[in-house]
Formats: structure tokens, sequence, C-alpha cells
């Protein structure tokens, strides 16, 4: 009996991984495909809903995008939108919410007034609102012991789109869909850590800690454990890892929907907001916060040293380390950060954060959520000395593909689903149902 040989393995569970699976079973004629999980289940680490912020970006009220990634990032996630018209459960998945972005001080409502003249025509349900108008959506935004805040206050406000989803009901809806297509052969392979790939005559040889899994093609979607596997093949070797930790909080309802801040464009981090969370009913959960944490996984201690691995500290690291620090803004974002993690004062310094967004929170309604909040692997250029503020795909071009840090989030997982179907099913020859997939995801006519 010859040995199985898949046509295309996926390395990682979570929503790109099973976004990939479902793009394959439904849109090529790929009839072979295995998708291999070190846990349980799927979407167990990031894209578990208590460890991201739920939210779909859209490019309109994240201010640190230009209108030319904005429309990118709106494409990507409309693809979601549209895969959910299929589904039955689409309530349980993805959830309407108003959201806005909110300008406190003469200098950040200036800067949303100028966006919204450039932005307008490519998010046409987007509205300006003043300090009034924002009290009828968000009264907790503006309002403080029956009076208007004194700051002035404007907001860009889309008040009637998708703006959440539950990425880990997303995942599972994925593996539903592709699993509808009887007649291939999928496989999942729920426990099964991958520790090395090897490449022998053109085949890809996956080594688990009990079996080998075999396939002419794979793609590996593992945060940060993706560069750890690209390294052991000799590839990526230009890029570091820098794990950055997303803290929560929880407050009582004081939101009704997801408001933003105005980015400080010299930090690379998140700035903080306020959600509805999707799975606590009665609370708005406010950050991130951003810690940089030597793990590849936010509660997994035995990433510390796959993290040692990928961080390949030298003088070029260093560098980029010095450069950050050099940064007066930066640098005191990181101190304040670490002390975010200091038990007896951290709900104390996030408050004041979070009175921003809800100027009446006391210290009595902020409570740390413990447990919430993932890794976002940050990688590092060695070559141009930089941290890098987006996605990264490494594509050898002989078959096999490591993603890291999709970005924004898994909005992307769809978008770089498709780019990834596209690089496979040309390196197998395989075909693309186009009119199918450009009907159900892009609703682009023949």
């Amino acid at each position: 009996m010859t040995e199985q040989i898949h046509e295309v393995a996926i390395v990682g569970g979570g929503v790109c991984g099973t976004a990939l699976l479902y793009l394959l079973a439904e849109y090529s004629d790929i009839k072979d495909i295995v998708l291999i999980e070190k846990y349980d289940a799927v979407a167990k680490v990031n894209s578990h809903s208590q460890n991201n912020s739920q939210t779909l970006h859209c490019g309109d009220i994240e201010t640190n995008y230009t209108i030319e990634k904005a429309t990118k990032v709106k494409a990507a996630a409309e693809m979601v939108v549209n895969y959910t018209e299929t589904l039955a459960n689409r309530d349980q998945v993805i959830y309407k919410y108003p959201k806005m972005v909110i300008g406190v001080g003469d200098k950040e409502c200036q800067q949303l007034r100028e966006r919204f003249e450039s932005f307008r025509d490519v998010f046409t349900s987007m509205q300006l609102l003043e300090k009034e108008q924002i009290a009828e959506i968000e009264p907790g935004v503006v309002m403080v012991d029956g009076k208007l805040r004194p700051e002035p206050c404007i907001a860009l406000a889309v008040l009637d789109e998708y703006s959440a989803v539950d990425f880990k009901q997303l995942s599972e809806t994925f593996v539903i869909e592709a699993k509808k297509h009887t007649e291939k052969q999928l496989q999942i392979s729920f426990n099964h850590h991958v520790e090395e790939i090897i490449e022998h005559d053109g085949v890809f040889w996956i080594h688990t800690q009990d079996r080998i899994i075999k396939a002419k093609s794979v793609v590996v979607s593992a945060g940060g454990h993706s560069l750890l596997l690209a390294q052991q093949m000799g590839h990526g070797l230009e890029f570091s890892c820098l794990p950055v930790a997303g803290s929560f909080y929880f407050t009582p309802k004081v939101l009704n929907g997801k408001v933003y801040t105005v980015q400080n464009d010299k930090l690379p981090f998140a700035a903080v907001h306020g959600d509805p969370d999707v799975l606590v009913e009665g609370k708005t959960r406010f950050g991130p916060t951003a810690l940089l944490l030597p793990l590849l996984e936010r509660y997994n201690s035995s990433t510390f040293f796959e993290f040692l691995r990928v961080l390949r500290l030298d003088s070029r690291v260093l560098r980029v380390f010095w450069d950050l620090f050099k940064v007066a803004d930066i640098r005191n974002y990181i101190f304040k950060n670490f002390l975010f993690e200091v038990p007896g004062l951290r709900r104390w310094l996030f408050l004041q954060d979070a009175r921003k967004i809800v100027p009446s929170l006391q210290l009595k309604d902020v409570s740390f959520a413990k447990g919430f909040g993932g890794v976002r692997p940050q990688l590092i250029d060695k070559k141009e000395s930089k941290l890098m503020l987006g996605e990264a795909k490494i594509n050898p071009g002989n078959g096999i593909i490591f993603n890291m840090t999709p970005s924004p989030g898994g909005t992307s997982c769809l978008e770089n689903a498709e780019a990834d179907l596209r690089i496979v099913t040309g390196f197998l020859g395989a075909n693309i149902d186009e009119k199918k997939l450009q009907q159900t995801l892009h609703k682009k006519l023949a």
C-alpha cells in the first residue's frame, strides 16, 4: 500500500488556517486536504474570542490607516460579511454595533474633521458627529453628571454596519462548511504539535510528536510558531520576532457600541478602545494595553524557549530596540504598560486612560479581565533594522508558505486565504471556481 501524500496540509487551526481550509474545499478542485492543529479544537489561541478585541476592522475608525490601507482593509472586511450571508447561524458569528472614533481636544478634533473630508467618499455611511449628537448615541462618552464634558469633542461614526465578530465561531463555521464537501478527503488532526517540517524530493514531511504527515504543498498559519518552523527550514532568517501581549479590563455596560480613540502616530501599538464583549453579557471591555512578553502564546509558559529561538538576538535587533526606546512617547508607553501588570496599580493607571472615552468611570467600576488577551507576534526586519507594522508572508516558491501577524488580525482571514489559495493552486496546477468565488465573497456578478 502506497503511503498517503496529501495535496495540501494546513498547519494551524486558527481563523486564517480554517479560512484556507474552507476556500480550498469550496472553490478549488483540490480533493485531499489535511488541517493539523496542536490543540483539541480550532481557534484556541489568538482566534479565541477572549484573546482579541472581536473587531471587524474596516479602516473607517482606525486613524493609523491611510486612505489606501483603509480601502484595502474595507475590502477584506466585506469578504467576511459576504461569507456570513451564507450561514444559518450568522447572528452568532457577526454583530452590528454602532462604532465611532472620538477626538478629544482641539488638535484631535481638527484631525478628525480633515479625515472625514478625505475618507467620506470611500466610507459613504460615515458621519461626523458633534458633541450633542454623540450624546444621543453614546451618552457615556460626553456626559458627566448630566452635563456635557468641557473639552471639545467630535466623532467619526458608522452606526448601522457589522462591526464585531466572534472569530472562534467564525473558525468553526469554516470547518463545518468545508466538511459539507463529502466528495473530498478532508482530515483534521487535533492534538498534533508540529515539531519540524522537512522537504524530501518535492514532498514535505511534517513531523508531529507521534507521526509524520506528508503533503505536496503546505501552508503554515500558526502565529509566531510560523516563523519558528520557517527558520528551521532556513527561510525568514532575516526576521526576528517581538511578541506583544494585550490585556483588557471590564466595566459595567457604559457603552452601546465600539468607541475608539485617535491613534498616536509615534506608537506602533493599538490605542485604547471600548467594546461590547460578544461573550460577556452586560459588560464593556476596555483595552488593550501592550506588554512586550517573551512568550509566543500568552498563557503558555512553555513557549518561552520557542520565543528565544525566533528572537535571534543580535546587534541589529538591539538597534531596533534602541531606536524604539529613543522615542520618548514609545519609551514612556512601554514603561507605563509594564506598570499595568502590577496588580495593585494597574486598575488605577488604566482608569486614567479609559476616562478619555468615558469620563465618569470610577475605580470601583474597573476590573482586570483575567485570562483575556492574546499575543501578536510583531516582526523585526533585521536587514532594514525596523519593526514591521503589518502582515508578513514568507513564500520561498517551492510549495510552502508561512503566514505571520495578519494585519488587521482576523479581519483579513479570507483575504489572506484567497492569496494562499491562488499560490497553492498555481503550484499544484489545480483550478479555482472563479465565478463562484467572485459571486459569493466579492459580490461580483459575471
